[in-house]
């Protein structure tokens, strides 16, 4: 949620500041605006406006500079407005913030600065308080300002009085720096400047950086230098557009088997799991007795799938919660509970709560992200990085499925390791993964027969999903992609629930949507299935090629694979389902009304 881009250099700001915000866009905003350092004036001069970057675009042609910032804000405190907009300037100082200031209305009060302010936004206010605290050093003034704020922030803030710099501080918000021969660039997120170099660093917590067009000064608190550490972008940037589809969820979508194949097959050694790549020792998986699954939405929904693998293979209690809910639910943590943190962004602010309190009450935590150096990532004893590469589309598919799949990799390590699954047990369950790209593609390769059944759902206002066993939570992720991009109200159902209510919800000509992978289940969701069809609901079946039956009709084939790894495919096919609603509905696939990528507020 919000995005900001800073660029100071050699370069006109202005395009650098644009294109940065474009690449942002994903992360959800309402309005945007930019804010260059004008060498003649000798001050800041900020244009900003509520809706796209494309209308900020057409209302900066004249603007001119070498140094600026550069935002795009969802609403937070005050109402969607021009005003409200970033960046905000007061007095000498001009500031971008995300984040939430939670004191900020008795900073205002003390400061005295209501009636000077232009807007509603808790922004304006640390604008106020650093102008108020700047004597002639700005990195203190800067220091002074932030100790009186309780909250999160990212902070890009420039000064009238000081040309042709950038200075930044966080605290929770993200913060990327690079440089390369043209200047030095900062964003909330590395997809924003991964095109100009691919070396970078986090600016770590409560310091402060100096930016100029020949690089970065960091120093703490005390004003003391410290280093950082330098990141390497681990995908192609020149990959990171839509390469000719209508939009990036389509294409990623179809990368699904090769990040897939990437992330599995560089943590298994001989026919074994081994996460010595990524330096997690075996031990936290052979001491714990319970693990805790800790995510957001898309991710909790691998964690569902990672609770029902851990639990049926390797006899490991595993709970999954919702991380906003976490800390005020009472968890059961202790020093033998292993708490797994999952997230694409490795910004999610409920999922690092949530580890931060897992790690007070002496749990050791595993992060499972797609984002190297984020905060979950920072924050976590123990990291395993997804290769998904960067994810675009505000509505998560290829970083679902590389989360899922490490969640097979954790479960064939557990039960290797607590003697659940001999050698040649786990030989065989790493083999039957290893085929998942392969079938993923075959689903790919016939998304046109998926793309045909969509039409039924058009006109849709509601439609219904069941399954049983490990279809119904692979169902609650397919249930939420349609409901996200397409507007469809969607619910996933347990099938043996339905005589329990739902059924009441059925009647002639309801969409319902069948997943039927699971041998052992069979007959039972098949009975489930005529339930609704007798009932006049419309029903589209996703099926495992060798359940296939005559009497099921407008249905998929899915391929063939053991019960524990059909999920994957079957989902790919329901992401298709969802795409193709939405798109031939005309609606923004990518970017679904109110929502952001990344969520950085409680």
């Amino acid at each position: 949620m919000c995005g900001i881009i800073g660029y100071t250099g050699y370069s006109e700001a202005r395009g650098i500041l644009l294109k940065g915000l474009k690449t942002l866009e994903y992360r959800g905003y309402d309005s945007a605006g930019i804010s260059v350092y004008h060498p003649d004036f000798r001050e800041c001069l900020t244009t900003k406006c509520k809706g796209r970057v494309e209308d900020l675009e057409r209302k900066t042609s004249d603007i001119k500079g070498n140094t600026g910032i550069g935002h795009t804000r969802w609403a937070t405190h005050g109402e969607v407005s021009d005003a409200n907009s970033h960046p905000h300037k007061f007095g000498n100082v001009t500031v971008v913030h995300n984040g939430i200031i939670e004191n900020y209305e008795t900073i205002k009060n003390t400061l005295d600065v209501a009636d000077k302010l232009k807007s509603e936004t808790d922004s304006e206010v640390v604008a106020a308080l650093i102008d108020r605290c700047f004597t002639g050093d700005p990195q203190q003034a800067i220091v002074d300002a932030v100790k009186k704020l309780s909250g999160t922030y990212a902070l890009a803030v420039m000064f009238d009085s000081i040309a042709d710099t950038i200075f930044a501080v966080r605290n929770v918000s993200p913060i990327v720096c690079c440089k390369n021969d043209d200047g030095a660039y900062l964003a909330s997120d590395v997809v924003a400047i991964g095109g100009y170099s691919e070396d970078y660093f986090v600016l770590p917590e409560f310091s402060v950086a100096k930016i100029t067009k020949d690089g970065f000064e960091i120093s703490n608190f005390k004003g003391e230098p410290i280093e950082v550490e330098m990141l390497k972008l681990d995908w192609d940037i020149s990959n990171s557009g839509k390469c000719g589809y209508p939009f990036y969820m389509e294409k990623e979508i179809m990368e699904q088997p090769r990040v897939i194949e990437k992330t599995v097959m560089s943590r298994i050694k001989s026919g074994l799991p081994d996460f010595s790549c990524d330096k997690v020792d075996d031990e936290i998986f052979k001491k714990c007795s319970a693990i805790s699954v800790v995510a957001c939405g898309t991710a909790m929904h691998a964690g569902l799938i990672g609770k029902h693998l851990i639990e049926s293979v390797c006899s490991v209690p595993v709970s999954v919660h919702m991380a906003s809910e976490f800390m005020y639910s009472n968890p059961i943590v202790t020093d033998d509970t292993l708490v797994i943190c999952v997230s694409q962004s490795g910004e999610t602010i409920d999922t690092l709560e949530a580890l931060k309190y897992a790690k007070r009450h002496g749990a050791d935590t595993l992060s499972i992200v797609n984002v190297r150096g984020s905060s979950i990532a920072r924050e976590s004893d123990n990291v395993i990085y997804t290769d998904a590469g960067p994810e675009i589309a505000v509505a998560s598919t290829k970083a679902y499925t590389t989360q899922v799949a490490v969640f097979y990799l954790i479960t064939a390590k557990i039960a290797y390791l607590k003697g659940k699954l001999n050698y040649e047990g786990v030989t065989r369950f790493i083999s039957e993964l290893q085929r998942i790209p392969e079938a993923v593609q075959s689903v790919l390769d016939r998304r046109s027969d998926i793309h045909h059944l969509s039409n039924s759902l058009l006109t849709a206002e509601h439609a219904f999903m069941i399954g049983r066993g490990l279809d119904y939570p692979a169902l609650m992720e397919a249930s939420l992609k349609l409901k996200e991009i397409s507007y469809i109200h969607s619910e996933a159902f347990a099938s043996g629930e339905l005589k329990h209510g739902t059924i009441a919800l059925i009647t002639s000509g309801t969409p319902v949507i069948a997943l039927v992978t699971q041998q052992y289940l069979f007959s039972k969701q098949m009975s489930n299935v005529r339930e609704v069809q007798s009932r006049g609901a419309q029903v589209i079946t996703f099926v495992r090629r060798s359940l296939k039956s005559d009497e099921l009709k407008n249905c998929f084939e899915l391929p063939e694979m053991e019960d524990e790894f059909m999920l994957i495919p079957a989902v790919v096919s329901l992401q298709l389902l969802a795409y193709y609603v939405a798109s031939d509905k005309g609606l923004d696939v990518d970017k679904p009304r109110n929502l952001a990528k990344v969520v950085t507020v409680e």
